[in-house]
């Protein structure tokens, strides 16, 4: 068995994640190379595995363990990483970190070559996983673990058939009428002794004399026995529907890798704010990016809340005080707070009109893309009692009294504009005097920001009290993390090059664009990964994350008015290919942004898809294909959104799927650049081919 239990389901024969993590500490202290290579972290691109892998350094770092994270951005990327691991001598120890669970990775095509001492640890909360990786067996089998949240103690039937599909042999018709030829021949021949005893004088390489009657009747049954444990062909075929319906259900997340990093961690009785921080933003990630429903982010918020009151005891006037009355309480306070999270985005670090104005939710509710819409906002806030001065200046700098019944306000007056679920539980962490206390929805939306264009874009932020003036009259500033100079030098320095040895080496120049591609996303990687152990980086990056909010309201407004939005017999698509914003949302994170922007707002206005076509199985979903035109390598980044009609709901996405057989079909050139089966780049030219068929496909998914 090479999946690991969680410690309430671990018992004495079946270890659990402390026991995988002590074999890691074993294995490094027995090698005889321990160096920073032998222990290697491959972390994936999203904010999930960005806190566990924080975590589990830390962790790494407290038992004196050499540990090298590398980060990892999809498919091809690993597969040019898994061929320089390869010459890594004293590695023992890789830990794929939201990634790889779905590959066959005990295969040749990944790490089945690898030497055996390596151990691979997969700790993915993508969904479903590869069942080779977890109910294969063997010497090589075993060296793959997968760190399961429990759902394999849910899949007997799928275990069950996948063994039986990789270990019975198959049934082999010919061997059947081989077996009644041969039963055939003998009897003619038992029928005729005179032939016997001709044939058993030939030599010892005679057949009848090296089998012999007993011989024959043993092989006989031995076959009978040996067919008897053989599958049916009936049976095979049920065993492969059940694993063609697990793989082809959708896509869909379980536990996140920083809940499981953080139960180790509380195995290993470690725990402390900063992790339970870390797990906290993890789990507000898988939220606020709609990958898990609300049930589902309830369950583990209510484990968390534990947590909080466990690890941040506080006198109980102040346990009493609400969420816009939460203060650090001394200039060392990291302590982390419950907190009721408005639906509005990064409120407090922006105007309210602005922050209800970007949200999603109000969006969909309100219209907010018409000047019907944004009347009504206004109306809104008029009848609260908040004039328009006070909701177009900072929130920090709102009068007390309006902050204070601002929750009352929304619960008695919001209802009537359809505005019902604007609060869900979430959490807030103090830092000292340094800063103003953070929620966790906004510290993932500064981290998600750093992580999609810190840099590589030019992105342009609001300076505090200059609104709307932008960078030549001193209301903006370009992001000091993006290309800015620096890219401009690198400009010039090629331009003086290409002038000096002419324009012989195109091959060459499209390598150094890749390479300066991919320095610009390790750079935005860094850039998150220290931001989430400090408030400086991470504060700025709030105003990052509100010009991206304004770009996905610019450009979905933009695509509502224009009527940008095809109805497809399964789906609806949306591509862009000019304006403004095109070197934005050519990024994946990003284009997901503005698919799931679309969901909510034209949730409550489109009717909804059955999912199966004619055959009409399951709920009604509200399913989005967004691409988008890449000027720079002349390819569109497509994305598939299911979204559900019903607010906090969440449906498989089966796009993935989809997406594979409808570029087998046509044809079509394109490449897998994550490690999310339902984001593709395909082939300007390949693209309209690309869906017209996916209308085809899109009747069975």
């Amino acid at each position: 068995m090479v999946f690991l239990p969680p410690p309430h389901l671990a018992s004495a024969s079946r270890p659990a994640y402390a026991e995988a993590y002590a074999n890691i500490l074993v294995a490094h202290r027995r090698s005889p190379l321990t160096s920073a290579s032998s222990v290697i972290i491959l972390v994936a691109p999203d904010v999930d595995a960005l806190c566990a892998a924080k975590i589990l350094a830390e962790l790494l770092k407290q038992d004196d363990v050499m540990h090298r994270i590398i980060p990892v951005s999809g498919l091809a990327d690993l597969e040019r990483m898994k061929d320089e691991l390869v010459t890594y001598a004293e590695l023992h120890t890789l830990i794929l970190l939201n990634m790889g669970a779905i590959l066959d990775l005990s295969s040749e095509n990944w790490f089945g070559e690898f030497s055996m001492k390596l151990t691979v640890h997969i700790i993915d909360s993508n969904r479903p996983q590869n069942l080779a990786n977890m109910f294969s067996g063997g010497e090589n089998g075993e060296r793959f673990i997968v760190w399961d949240d429990g759902e394999a103690e849910n899949m007997g039937e799928e275990r069950k058939a996948w063994e039986a599909l990789t270990y019975e042999p198959e049934p082999d018709s010919d061997e059947d009428s081989e077996l009644d030829d041969q039963d055939e021949v003998r009897s003619n021949e038992d029928g005729d002794p005179d032939d016997d005893e001709e044939f058993s004088e030939q030599g010892p390489s005679g057949k009848r004399r090296s089998l012999g009657d007993g011989d024959r009747s043993q092989e006989k049954r031995r076959k009978l026995d040996d067919q008897s444990t053989r599958l049916s062909r009936e049976q095979r075929d049920t065993y492969h529907e059940l694993i063609a319906k697990y793989y082809g259900s959708g896509s869909w997340y379980g536990q996140s890798a920083s809940a499981t990093m953080y139960i180790l961690a509380t195995v290993l009785e470690r725990v402390d704010c900063d992790f339970l921080w870390l797990a906290i933003l993890g789990l507000t990630f898988q939220y606020t990016t709609a990958r898990i429903s609300r049930d589902t982010y309830d369950k583990y918020h209510s484990i968390y809340y534990d947590e909080v009151f466990r690890l941040n005891p506080l006198p109980p006037d102040v346990a009493a005080n609400t969420t816009d009355a939460i203060t650090a309480m001394s200039p060392d306070d990291l302590s982390v707070r419950a907190a009721e999270e408005l639906r509005f985005m990064l409120f407090r670090h922006w105007t309210l009109y602005d922050a209800m104005y970007h949200s999603s939710y109000v969006a969909g509710k309100l219209g907010i893309w018409k000047e019907r819409g944004r009347k009504r906002l206004t109306g809104l806030l008029a009848k609260m009692g908040f004039s328009i001065p006070q909701t177009q200046q900072p929130y920090a700098h709102m009068d007390l009294d309006l902050k204070h019944q601002l929750r009352a306000k929304l619960d008695s007056i919001a209802p009537e504009y359809g505005l019902v679920e604007l609060t869900y539980p979430s959490f807030a962490r103090c830092f000292g005097y340094r800063a103003s206390p953070l929620s966790a929805a906004d510290a993932v939306e500064a981290v998600g920001a750093l992580l999609d264009v810190a840099g590589g874009i030019r992105m342009e932020v609001e300076v505090e009290g200059a609104r709307h003036g932008g960078e030549w009259f001193g209301g903006g500033r370009l992001w000091e993390g993006g290309r800015n100079g620096e890219e401009k030098r690198e400009k010039r320095i090629e331009v003086g090059s290409r002038q000096k040895d002419g324009d012989d080496h195109a091959d060459t120049d499209v390598n150094g664009e890749e390479r300066k591609e991919r320095t610009w996303w390790v750079k935005n990687f860094w850039a998150a990964y220290d931001a989430l152990s400090d408030i400086v980086p991470l504060r700025d990056a709030l105003s990052l994350a509100m010009s991206l909010h304004r770009a996905i309201i610019r450009q979905g407004t933009s695509i509502i008015d224009k009527q940008d939005i095809r109805t497809m017999r399964s789906h609806r698509v949306v591509v862009l290919s000019k304006g403004p914003d095109l070197a934005l949302f050519a990024h994946p994170g990003v284009l997901a942004r503005l698919g799931l922007w679309l969901v909510d707002a034209l949730r409550d206005r489109l009717p909804g898809t059955k999912i199966g076509g004619l055959k009409g199985r399951g709920k009604k979903s509200l399913p989005f294909v967004v691409a988008c035109l890449n000027e720079r390598t002349q390819t569109y980044v497509v994305v598939g959104i299911m979204g559900a009609l019903d607010f906090g709901d969440v449906r498989r996405n089966e796009f993935g799927l989809a997406f594979i057989e409808a570029k087998q079909r046509c044809n079509a050139r394109s490449r897998h650049s994550t490690f999310d089966a339902s984001v593709l780049e395909i082939e300007q030219d390949d693209l309209k081919l690309f869906l017209e068929t996916l209308c085809e496909v899109g009747e069975g998914y």
